[in-house]
């Protein structure tokens, strides 16, 4: 583990000088991250502010809906950004030389090292977050701790997303898309899940995780869910993970170098 950190600490790095040589993109980006912020939270403040609530939730409560996506969203990518260059990669061989790499090639094509503008913009998120969870009128502690456990659990849902879009890369040669996919059923949690009737709310709950993902946290958070839930919700959490990695390995098994 003290090797592979070493190493990510490197990558880290190296991902921050490349950045930063593009100092005009990033500043507009940047912006455009923190626009886009602003505008929806101002959509959701005005409309629940009016309306008072929003499929039950009170306007403090539909906005730690809105900000724990934020955190978990942004906080994959930070993290996971080099999944977006992984076609290249397949395509001109360059992954043949990562593979041979003395050690795991996650944590090159997975990981890669930090974007800088996403560990910029996760800290206001972050604020911002605690801020309106301490609105929150009798907060049970445990589910506090509860929803740090599933915000965690949400995490690692998101890498196994993304780890499918890298063994999809391999079968297909095709990542743009895939990842679209995934951005916008994540999307569709910003607002609570309740917002949704069956069987989409099920179907983003159970078939395709990303309600376990983002919205079981406040709903744990608000009390608002039983044991038996909460367990199946951690069991599909559990299964996708390890189907993530049996995919990635079935991939690895069919991949063809660029000799090939």
């Amino acid at each position: 583990m003290k090797r592979n950190l070493k190493i990510f600490w490197l990558l880290s790095i190296f991902s921050i000088k490349t950045t930063l040589q593009r100092r005009a993109g990033v500043i507009s980006f940047f912006l455009g991250k923190i626009l886009r912020f602003v505008f929806f939270f101002m959509f959701i403040y005005f409309l629940v502010s009016r309306s008072k609530l929003l499929a039950g939730y009170s306007l403090s409560q539909t906005l730690v809906f809105f900000l724990t996506f934020n955190f978990i969203d942004t906080m994959a990518q930070l993290l996971f950004r080099e999944v977006y260059r992984f076609r290249p990669m397949v395509i001109s061989g360059e992954f043949d030389s990562i593979l041979i790499k003395p050690f795991h090639p996650f944590l090159k094509i997975l990981i890669g090292g930090i974007d800088i503008i996403d560990f910029i913009t996760i800290i206001p998120y972050f604020l911002l977050l605690i801020y309106f969870i301490a609105k929150i009128p009798h907060l049970n502690f445990f589910n506090i701790i509860l929803y740090m456990g599933f915000v965690i659990n949400g995490l690692c849902i998101a890498t196994s997303f993304h780890i499918l879009v890298l063994a999809v890369a391999i079968f297909t040669a095709e990542i743009d898309h895939a990842l679209m996919i995934y951005r916008d059923l994540t999307r569709m949690l910003a607002l609570p899940i309740d917002i949704y009737k069956e069987p989409i709310r099920s179907f983003l709950m159970f078939v395709v995780p990303v309600g376990i993902m983002i919205a079981l946290p406040v709903k744990v958070l608000f009390g608002l869910l039983s044991i038996n839930v909460l367990l199946l919700s951690g069991m599909i959490s559990l299964l996708f993970i390890i189907f993530s990695l049996w995919l990635w390995s079935l991939a690895l098994k069919k991949y063809q170098s660029v000799g090939s």
